[in-house]
C-alpha cells in the first residue's frame, strides 16, 4: 500500500510582540494555503494558531507532516503536551500552561485525525520555499487585522476550552505564489523532502519557564517526537 504523505509549512506573525496584531498561515506543498489575523496577540499565539488550523485543515487517513521554524509550536503540540495533560494543563511548576486553549485545541485535533501528525522544524528565513510563503502570508495577514480589513472568526475547536477568535482569510493555491516575493522558484531542498520513519524516544519534561523558549534548531531525528505514521512504517511513502 502506498501511503500518501501530505506536507504542509505553518508561521506565525506578530508585529509587535506582545500585544500587536498578529498573522498565521499554512501553505500545503501540493497546493493552497490559508491564512489569517487578529488585532493583537503574541508571536506564540500566531504559531500555534497556524499548527492548529493546518491539521483542522486537512482531515483524512494520510498521514499529515507538518514544517515549522517554530521550536515553541512543535513541542507545545508533542514533547511537552503529554505531561501538562497528565498535570491537568499544568506546567512542572504547577502554573497554568500558557496558550493553553490553543494547545488543547491542538492535542483534541490531531487525536480526532483518523490519520497521524508529525512535526518537523525546519530554519526559518533561509530560502525554504514553503516557509517562506507561510511567512509572507503570516506577515499579510498580521497588517490587515492591524488596519482592519479582516473579520475574526473563532479558532477551530478552541471555543470548546474558551479560544479566542482571530481573523481568517482563504488563499487559493495561485495566490500563493504571488504573496511570497521572497520564496525562491527552484523546488524545496531535497533534505526537506526526507521522512524519517524512526521509533520516537521518550518525552522530556519542559524548561520552568515557557517564556524563555527560542527557535533553535532541534536534533535532526528530533526524537522527543510521537513515532511517525505506525500503521505506514512497514509501507511505502510518497511526499506531496
Amino acid at each position: 500500500m502506498v501511503w500518501c504523505v501530505i506536507m504542509v509549512s505553518t508561521d506565525g506573525s506578530c508585529l509587535k510582540n506582545p500585544g500587536g496584531a498578529i498573522g498565521w498561515a499554512w501553505v500545503d506543498h501540493r497546493g493552497g494555503a490559508h491564512s489569517g489575523g487578529a488585532a493583537e496577540g503574541t508571536n506564540q499565539i500566531a504559531e500555534l494558531r497556524a499548527v492548529l488550523e493546518a491539521i483542522s485543515a486537512h482531515p483524512g487517513d494520510e498521514p499529515l507532516m507538518i514544517e515549522s521554524d517554530s521550536q515553541y509550536a512543535i513541542k507545545c503540540s508533542t514533547e511537552w503536551l503529554p505531561g501538562w495533560k497528565r498535570r491537568g494543563w499544568k506546567t512542572a511548576g504547577g502554573t497554568r500552561v500558557k496558550n493553553v486553549e490553543l494547545v488543547r485545541a491542538i492535542d483534541a485535533a490531531i487525536g480526532e485525525r483518523p490519520g497521524p501528525v508529525r512535526f518537523r522544524w525546519v530554519r526559518g528565513h533561509v530560502g525554504n520555499e514553503f516557509n517562506e510563503m507561510a511567512d509572507s502570508l503570516a506577515g499579510k495577514a498580521a497588517r490587515a487585522a492591524r488596519d482592519g480589513k479582516i473579520v475574526a472568526t473563532p479558532a477551530p475547536g478552541a471555543d470548546r476550552f474558551g479560544g479566542a477568535a482571530a481573523a481568517s482569510a482563504s488563499e487559493p493555491a495561485e495566490a500563493v505564489a504571488s504573496a511570497s516575493t521572497e520564496s525562491p522558484t527552484g523546488p524545496a531542498p531535497a533534505d526537506q523532502a526526507h521522512v524519517d520513519l524512526a521509533p520516537a524516544a521518550t518525552a522530556r519534561s519542559e524548561p520552568p519557564a515557557q517564556s524563555a523558549i527560542q527557535d533553535q534548531p532541534a536534533d535532526p531525528d528530533q526524537p522527543d517526537q510521537p513515532s511517525l505514521f505506525a500503521a505506514a512504517e512497514s509501507e511505502e511513502l510518497t511526499l506531496f
